[in-house]
């Protein structure tokens, strides 16, 4: 069966804040200079917004640039902040709140908007559609397309209707091809593609190591009595602290009577005993969150890895044919807890960069190294090299020491210090034998305030058609039994947050299982695996997590 092929000056994968972005400012810039510029969108999820973690904190600075007008346009910045607190959890009883003065150093949310992420990307995709893009959900860009020259010319989308050992069903469809001059991706933390991006062009040949975290969050309807709209807390130190692992927890109040929560949990952590998911079960049982959650009711459930290596861990963003931008390349202000307005902005220096090309007439294909140049004279460039320093420092010193350190050189002096910390372990690396650790030994849930993985995956609206080739590929599957098992007590079953990989007897002998119908796409197994056995691809379009707060 033939292949389709369509052809476009410029193709964009992914549909979040940096790919809609991005296409947005495409499209202006060729009204601008009344130029016929062709743009195609590709988003994996059914529709846009749908993979989109429900939760945050927006800080408005890419958006002013992008639409001034957004307030008349419509956005839905609908809650602006009224309060911002930080506490230090120094047990599972007790905290402190610092001084707001000290909070405001740190992470200084007046004029942001506590936000609906999956809302703002629909908006944002109403208004790329109004301004002439194309926008194709549902279609998973699964490979590159690479010329005999070694330039990226496209992408394909994946095939649709295959069997679960690769074979076509009664409805198969293939995959089609899409061509362009320039293509860009942005396709969040841990992108497929931009995964091979970055090896395939050795990317990241002078840049340090990128760090990840897992955010898991929950949307809850509480009480109206206990709901304050506008109310940002964070929280550091207790569970994490307590098996010296880094990160820390949020409690976001938006409207309608709901509040966001979670935990960001380094995955650099050390002892695989531990469960990211039964910490955030933990950290919701603290007199600080516990009051506020009892007589509501959990509505949604969401997981996804973020960046957190800083300005020295991102890769070089250009290559023959394309440009990465967003989380995909690591533009994450980890202390700020901050990556959308990143995102954003340089999906629109990425935008003016390929439009430049197109303007001088450019055949497509070419280095556009100028990229790098604009980077460096935005401000995004000054905001991340001033952060720098943060989650390196947490690395090298522990969570209490570094947040000392972060707080004179980031809060106090805004990264003016005269070095650049680096850690150069990877995080799969960074686990110790299961004999040299202590298990955690984690309460069971109550079904009130803490729950289980599969009735959270349960609210995630996850989806995947069962019969398709399983999309959590193991390079060699003994490896889970005659490695991960016998070393690391097999993590998988542990640091994933949707219960896919388990470890069970079947007819007398030992199995390890994927679960892949429950996989909310987090990425979470492809980075933190000992081995680094798992590569996360993409199921078939629209398949996954359907995330509707």
């Amino acid at each position: 069966m033939q292949r389709e092929t369509l052809e476009f000056d410029v193709v964009i994968v992914g549909g979040g804040p940096s790919g809609l972005s991005a296409a947005c400012r495409l499209k202006q810039l060729a009204q601008q200079q009344q130029r016929d510029i062709s743009v195609c969108l590709v988003e994996k999820a059914a529709q846009i917004g749908a993979h989109s973690v429900s939760g945050a904190v927006l800080q408005t600075t890419a958006l002013d640039e992008l639409f001034p007008d957004w307030q008349q346009r419509g956005a839905p910045l609908q809650v602006p902040v009224t309060e911002d607190e930080i506490h230090y959890l120094f047990s599972p009883r007790h905290s402190l709140r610092l001084p707001a003065l000290l909070a405001q150093r740190v992470i200084d949310n007046h004029g942001n908007y506590v936000i609906s992420l999956g809302q703002f990307c629909r908006w944002l995709a109403q208004q790329a559609e109004a301004l002439g893009v194309e926008i194709y959900p549902g279609f998973a860009a699964s490979e590159l397309l690479i010329d005999e020259h070694n330039v990226v010319c496209g992408i394909r989308t994946g095939d649709m209707g295959r069997d679960q050992q690769g074979e076509h069903k009664s409805g198969f469809t293939p995959g089609v091809d899409i061509r362009a001059k320039y293509t860009l991706f942005a396709e969040g933390c841990r992108g497929h593609l931009g995964k091979q991006l970055i090896r395939h062009y050795q990317l990241d040949r002078a840049s340090g190591v990128q760090h990840y975290a897992i955010g898991i969050k929950e949307v809850w309807e509480i009480a109206p009595e206990k709901f304050r709209p506008g109310k940002v807390v964070h929280a550091f130190g207790w569970p994490l602290a307590a098996s010296g692992t880094g990160g820390g927890g949020f409690l976001y109040h938006f409207e309608h009577n709901r509040v966001m929560l979670g935990l960001i949990t380094d995955l650099n952590y050390a002892n695989p005993w531990l469960s990211p998911f039964d910490e955030l079960q933990r950290f919701k049982l603290h007199p600080l969150v516990r009051p506020v959650l009892e007589g509501g009711r959990r509505i949604e459930y969401s997981a996804r890895a973020i960046n957190k290596g800083g300005w020295q861990a991102i890769p070089h963003l250009s290559f023959p044919g394309g440009l990465l931008a967003g989380c995909d390349a690591g533009f994450m202000n980890y202390p700020k807890i901050k990556g959308n307005h990143t995102a954003m902005k340089t999906g629109m220096l990425a935008a003016e960069t390929i439009f430049s090309a197109l303007a001088r007439d450019s055949a497509g294909g070419e280095n556009l190294t100028d990229i790098e140049e604009r980077l460096q004279h935005s401000w995004v460039h000054a905001e991340l090299f001033a952060a720098r320093n943060v989650a390196p420092a947490m690395h090298r010193f522990g969570m209490l020491l570094g947040s000392i350190f972060s707080f004179v050189d980031y809060g106090l002096l805004r990264g003016k210090l005269p070095l650049t910390l680096r850690d150069d372990t990877p995080d799969h690396a960074c686990l110790q034998p299961a004999a040299a650790c202590t298990p955690i030994a984690y309460p069971k849930p109550d079904g009130v305030i803490t729950f289980d993985k599969l009735s959270s995956v349960y609210l995630s609206n996850t989806w995947h058609e069962e019969d398709q080739p399983c999309h959590l590929q193991l390079t060699d599957e003994i490896i889970p039994l005659q490695h991960n098992l016998p070393q690391f007590a097999e993590p998988a079953q542990r640091y994933c947050p949707a219960g896919v990989y388990e470890v069970v007897e079947e007819n007398g002998s030992t199995v390890f299982r994927i679960n892949s119908q429950n996989c909310v796409h987090c990425k979470t197994c492809d980075i933190k695996d000992p081995a680094q056995n798992i590569t996360w691809v993409t199921p078939e379009g629209g398949n996954g997590p359907n995330y509707v707060c």
